[in-house]
């Protein structure tokens, strides 16, 4: 096919320039001709549009996302290419001080992903299932602690009522969602302000005795779940991009995977740390070692949690009295496609064993930023392995995760890898002297176990 289009385009080519002859007048003596005048063919130039179409559909969800939390970006977290998010974009670039471009380039991206994710953290946001209804959705868990339910739903609110949310349920004949957002408009002292109504789902927003308001409603069948938002105005500043998150990651009807919603943290996880200094520091992953009750490395004991990056999901720990330790040398450079990943599978994946083992992975860059994601996944207990390169280097820290936007959530586990300047920053900013001069990974390889109630 390409020999055929090649052969063409120079047949085209060999046309025009032969017309183009035929076509410039004989000179005429005495006369001097005019010069023929030629315009440049400019090739297109890429639009933003272009360059997010070309992003993976995660990485979109995630800018997205980002944005509405930041407060540029109001609409729905699809990962669809809009005109409304290349200005969110722009608009982001424009607070920053930034060119607008409408591209995020890696230090911006960096910067909406930490901003956005402080904001996530300040409000508690975790995506939860619903023990009545199996419904899926998003909850500020800080901002309204208090939660209660019953057969007809379930019911979260601030200590002071400020923010109230709730899920209910109930049968209806032949429901409708016309029908619906018809008695939903029809309570007492509601003002719409703005309403969507679509086949299968309503949105109605407004204020309702001086509370602002948003309601989303589905059914299924005779099945009708309807959520509601409730917030003084005095909280608007706050709730609005937790509205616009909220009203993205709800699903009423969850089927496969995302119906069970992400399994519950074990009473006892396992995961790989990265020895990193003689005086036994030792970096792993944040996630894996969130919430313990106790974490204890294996053959040398308990171990102290000293810092942790909640942007990067990196941890450092520390056992104290180790002896013979031999670091791994973080080295320096960027990750090659191709890796080997060192770490310690989970025990039942070996028979209760605790060898070290490695596994092949691949890279893919995510989107513009700095992140890169691993293919295929390694097992359980490799989170916190080491990846090294081609050339016996170190290359970054492996992690397993699963991908948590604003949007409709993917229980589906993802593969990361943290590159080594990263996980060189977070060790050097956390006053740790990473003065490992081996190549052995193996050798820098240990255990790590959290212990939750």
């Amino acid at each position: 096919m390409r020999s055929m289009l090649s052969a063409t385009l120079m047949i085209v080519a060999a046309s025009a320039a032969h017309a183009q002859v035929q076509a410039t007048p004989p000179a005429v003596q005495g006369v001097k001709p005019k010069p023929v005048t030629t315009t440049p063919i400019r090739p297109a130039l890429q639009t933003p549009a272009d360059t997010a179409n070309a992003m993976a559909q995660a990485e979109r969800l995630g800018i997205q996302s980002d944005l509405a939390w930041t407060g540029q970006y109001n609409g729905a977290i699809t990962g669809e290419v809009s005109d409304r998010m290349v200005n969110a974009i722009k608009t982001f670039q424009k607070d920053n001080g930034a060119k607008q471009t409408g591209v995020l380039n890696p230090q911006e991206r960096d910067l909406l992903r930490a901003a956005a994710k402080k904001l996530q953290d300040n409000v508690g946001w975790k995506m939860v299932t619903d023990m009545v209804t199996g419904a899926r959705l998003g909850i500020p868990g800080k901002l309204v602690p208090q939660q209660a339910s019953d057969a007809n739903g379930s019911k979260w609110s601030s200590s002071t009522g400020t923010i109230q949310i709730t899920l209910a349920r109930r049968k209806e004949d032949a429901p409708s969602t016309a029908k619906l957002a018809e008695t939903e408009r029809k309570e007492p002292g509601r003002k719409i302000d703005y309403q969507v109504v679509k086949p299968d789902f309503f949105v109605l927003s407004g204020l309702q005795n001086q509370k602002k308001f948003y309601i989303r409603g589905q059914f299924k069948d005779s099945e009708v779940r309807i959520l509601s938002i409730f917030y003084d105005q005095a909280t608007e500043g706050t709730m609005e991009p937790v509205v616009i998150a909220m009203s993205s990651a709800f699903n009423a009807f969850p089927a496969g995977a995302q119906a069970m919603g992400p399994p519950p943290r074990k009473k006892v996880e396992y995961a790989s740390g990265i020895v990193v200094s003689d005086d036994g520091a030792i970096v792993t992953d944040r996630q894996v070692v969130d919430g313990c009750m106790s974490i204890v490395v294996a053959g040398y004991g308990n171990a102290d949690k000293l810092a942790e990056d909640k942007v990067r999901d990196l941890a450092l720990l520390r056992i104290y009295g180790a002896r013979e330790l031999k670091p791994l040398s973080l080295g320096t450079g960027a990750a090659k496609p191709n890796l080997d990943l060192v770490g310690i599978a989970d025990p039942q994946n070996q028979g209760g064993g605790a060898a070290i083992t490695s596994v092949k992975a691949a890279t893919t860059p995510v989107g513009t930023g700095t992140e890169l994601a691993l293919s295929p996944a390694p097992g359980l207990g490799f989170s916190g392995a080491a990846a090294i390169d081609s050339d016996g280097k170190f290359a970054g820290l492996a992690q397993l995760k699963p991908l948590l936007v604003a949007g409709p959530p993917n229980a589906t586990p993802q593969a990361a890898l943290v590159p080594t300047e990263l996980v060189q920053n977070f060790v050097k900013a956390n006053g740790v002297n990473a003065n490992g001069a081996s190549t052995d990974a193996r050798a820098a390889m240990v255990r790590v176990i959290c212990v939750r109630k």
